[in-house]
């Protein structure tokens, strides 16, 4: 049972779906709360008491973890979370039914679960990598002090054909922006440089209960992604504050190959806000 992906998450858990307003890369993405109940290791239902606009055939793309209850960190993330990539088979009212195209469940960074269905094929993406737009922040602004207790999100970027998540130690500022870090060569930095748009999900899981699925605290930011050069002086002043938030990611700061992002606020969704 245990390694089944209801034994490694729980049986009903909280998840964040993305998918392509028209299933095309440049269209807008929408991004949705959901519950998760497992059918098999193949077959997830969603639940969606926002409602939703998917349709049968629609990719999806499901992040899936068990971090509820969960408040303490290390370097070394000891969830069990992954990327859940599937197609929509039925949609009833405010739920739909997901079959899975592809997954890898991670715990720290070892892969302890992963499956592809056999006609599946991961697909090329020949955007050109281009270098990201420079911060025009010039200095450090407020830090949402709210959001200390919420040390990791999810973060959503434009992969080719459905969206691409992973979860992301963060600091958020006032003005909503988010600011994060990842190393030269992953998956997410050549995503992030072929399509700078990007969205980041906010929760606070740490103390959350599924059955206040419709009272969950959550944001979701959506915006365009632009690089913090290492060495600059807004660089340092982000490290100091990200460290004194995320005290594990002290580690990756001296990486040669660590790179710092900066996600400006075009739109910001939070369920207690009228929209």
């Amino acid at each position: 049972m245990k390694h089944t992906l209801e034994g490694l998450f729980g049986n009903r858990i909280l998840a964040v779906a993305g998918a392509y307003k028209d299933a095309e890369v440049s269209d807008d993405m929408e991004i949705a709360i959901c519950g998760v109940e497992f059918r098999s290791d193949t077959e997830l239902h969603l639940s969606l008491p926002k409602g939703h606009q998917l349709l049968p055939d629609q990719l999806i793309t499901i992040h899936l973890d068990n971090r509820t209850g969960v408040s303490e960190y290390d370097a070394e993330l000891k969830v069990y979370r992954g990327s859940f990539k599937g197609r929509v088979v039925e949609t009833h009212g405010f739920s739909v039914t997901v079959v899975a195209l592809e997954y890898q469940v991670f715990y720290g960074a070892s892969i302890v679960k992963q499956y592809r269905a056999p006609d599946y094929a991961f697909p090329a993406d020949r955007r050109p990598l281009q270098a990201l737009p420079i911060s025009p922040l010039q200095t450090l602004p407020d830090i949402d002090e709210a959001e200390s207790d919420n040390k990791v999100g999810v973060l959503f970027s434009y992969a080719m054909e459905q969206p691409h998540s992973t979860v992301m130690a963060f600091l958020s500022s006032s003005n909503d922006d988010i600011f994060f870090i990842t190393f030269k060569g992953t998956f997410k930095e050549q995503v992030l440089k072929r399509e700078t748009q990007a969205c980041f999900a906010i929760d606070g899981r740490a103390s959350f209960t599924f059955e206040h699925a419709i009272e969950w605290n959550y944001s979701i930011v959506a915006g365009e992604v632009y690089q913090i050069p290492k060495g600059s002086a807004l660089f340092e002043k982000v490290r100091e504050r990200f460290i004194a938030k995320n005290p594990w990611e002290v580690g990756f700061f001296s990486h040669p190959e660590v790179e710092m992002f900066h996600l400006k606020a075009e739109r910001v969704i939070c369920p207690t806000q009228k929209r």
